[in-house]
């Protein structure tokens, strides 16, 4: 079959899929390291027999619900081409709009940083794109992502420091202008965990218990310690979750307490500045 009609009948089998025709061109493009301009200016190309070979296993895998980025081993989040593995969850657009709001946020001067459970480094690599001044720090406990979060640092030539563990225990003595966290924040009943990209991506990056909450609530509180006086907290969380955290922040004694929204207008993005000194009733909590 030429290019053209490979196009076709992929996104054919695909068909039922949530994007049958792009996931047709990404894994065409993988497959032949081309890019997608090659996929329109060389409709008559006949791929090899080791890319037909190689389109038909990455199509099964597919068509069995396995995630495109997890098939191609790479997903661009904020114009940047992550390395991404089944270690880690796959970086999402609306996890951008964090990337946005910290943007409109942070001081001019240059700033510290902390992403806590970076994952790919998506967040802290986009950050530190974006403002190369800034001291970046990255937290995350699984070995297998931290070894990747690092690679990803170094191909895209970007200096921040990845350490492991869990939460705030390597960050001792720090404290920073701002900390990002997409934490877990699904409840395990939570039936959307049977479905989609979810299905394949780790269940520990995924899922909190107290119906989702904990580490967002554990986050919330244990940030008063590790920010700057006028120091932002930014977090993702799920749609339904936007009230809970905004009181959260508001009984710990933040300030300044907004919830943004995902490009589909669900509840997505709380954040929140510290004052300072703690609150005599909050001291103890």
């Amino acid at each position: 079959m030429t290019l053209a009609q490979w196009r076709q009948w992929l996104r054919e089998q695909l068909a039922g899929g949530e994007s049958p025709a792009l996931d047709a061109d990404v894994l065409l493009c993988h497959v032949l390291a081309r890019s997608r301009s090659f996929l329109l200016a060389w409709p008559e190309y006949e791929p090899t027999a080791a890319e037909s070979e190689r389109l038909h296993a990455l199509l099964v895998r597919r068509q069995a619900g396995e995630p495109v980025a997890y098939l191609t081993g790479e997903r661009e989040f904020w114009s940047l081409a992550l390395e991404v593995s089944s270690a880690t969850l796959i970086p999402r657009p609306d996890t951008e709009i964090i990337i946005e709001a910290a943007l409109a946020r942070l001081p001019v001067r240059p700033a510290t940083l902390v992403d806590l459970g970076t994952g790919t480094g998506a967040i802290a690599l986009a950050l530190k794109s974006e403002r190369p001044a800034d001291s970046v720090l990255a937290v995350e406990y699984n070995p297998e992502a931290v070894a990747l979060a690092r690679r990803n640092a170094v191909r895209l030539e970007l200096a921040i420091e990845v350490r492991l563990g869990n939460w705030f225990e390597p960050l001792a003595g720090h404290r920073f202008d701002m900390i990002l966290s997409n934490p877990p924040y699904i409840d395990a009943a939570d039936p959307h965990l049977q479905s989609g990209d979810v299905r394949f991506e780790p269940a520990s990056a995924l899922v909190a218990e107290h119906q989702g909450m904990a580490d967002l609530h554990y986050l919330i509180c244990q940030s008063r310690d590790y920010l700057e006086p006028g120091g932002w907290l930014l977090l993702e969380h799920g749609w339904q979750q936007g009230a809970l955290v905004r009181n959260d922040f508001t009984a710990l004694g933040y300030q300044a307490v907004e919830t943004l929204h995902d490009y589909g207008g669900q509840e997505r993005i709380t954040l929140a500045q510290w004052p300072g000194r703690l609150n005599a009733e909050n001291e103890h909590q």
